[in-house]
């Protein structure tokens, strides 16, 4: 009797965006030197450093927002370090900034329909009524100004209004800084909503318990450069590597 063939080992799927050996400047000063790491469909992974390690100019990059000196930028698989920031957009990455990035002088309903489109595989699972679900307070605010809005309204607008696009990955930076507990919380129950919808996540944020608790994988910026990565039990329960660059 003929003998089945052997299984096929499944390979890793092809990263949604993937940074090699980036090293990027802000005039002489060097901020990320060497960095690579990739983030795959539906993967979460938290990005941690203390301030000033290069975290927000890492997702610049990837953005499209500053352009590196040396190393590539792939999306999909596809060359995109020249891309400009709306083609990596376009593609299916969404990014929440931090200071949230609203448009103050729009109204919430004006800033949601700006954004909303359908994805880059031509579903529209996420569209305005479904944001509003999630966040019911801005239902009752869709004729108010961005800056007519509290932090933490403002906060909700940002991601809603990244969810409208319909994207494969969301990059959130410092999402819960300086809202209320009660706001905090809320916006943690939604980034896991956006994980357990299929939607990869790059996730950096102060509070490392919160971070740990929803990634699979964390990465720790040190001058510019990853000097731990692995996953989140593992990074969290060594004590003594947390301390010494987390400061926790």
């Amino acid at each position: 009797m003929q003998r089945p063939a052997p299984a096929q080992p499944m390979l890793p799927a092809t990263p949604v965006i993937e940074g090699r050996a980036l090293e990027t400047y802000y005039g002489q000063s060097h901020i990320l030197r060497g960095v690579s790491l990739a983030i795959r469909p539906g993967e979460s992974v938290g990005l941690m450093g203390r301030n000033g390690m290069g975290k927000s100019t890492l997702i610049r990059t990837l953005m499209g927002l500053v352009r590196p000196a040396r190393g590539e930028i792939l999306v999909d698989g596809q060359n995109a370090t020249r891309w400009p920031t709306f083609a990596v957009a376009r593609a299916g990455i969404a990014y929440v900034p931090e200071g949230r990035g609203i448009f103050s002088s729009l109204t919430v309903a004006d800033n949601l329909a700006i954004a909303a489109r359908r994805g880059a595989d031509g579903t529209a699972g996420w569209d305005t009524r479904r944001v509003l679900d999630l966040f019911p307070r801005l239902g009752e605010r869709l004729a108010n100004r961005g800056d007519q809005l509290s932090g933490g309204e403002q906060q909700m607008l940002a991601i809603a209004r990244a969810l409208v696009g319909n994207p494969r990955l969301v990059i959130l930076d410092e999402a819960t800084e300086g809202l209320a507990p009660l706001v905090r919380d809320e916006i943690w129950r939604t980034i896991r909503l956006i994980r357990d919808a299929g939607i990869a996540t790059l996730i950096v944020d102060k509070t490392v318990g919160e971070v740990a608790a929803v990634v699979d994988r964390v990465i720790i910026l040190v001058k510019g450069q990853i000097v731990v990565e692995g996953t989140a039990d593992a990074v969290l329960s060594d004590a003594a590597l947390m301390h010494r660059h987390l400061g926790v």
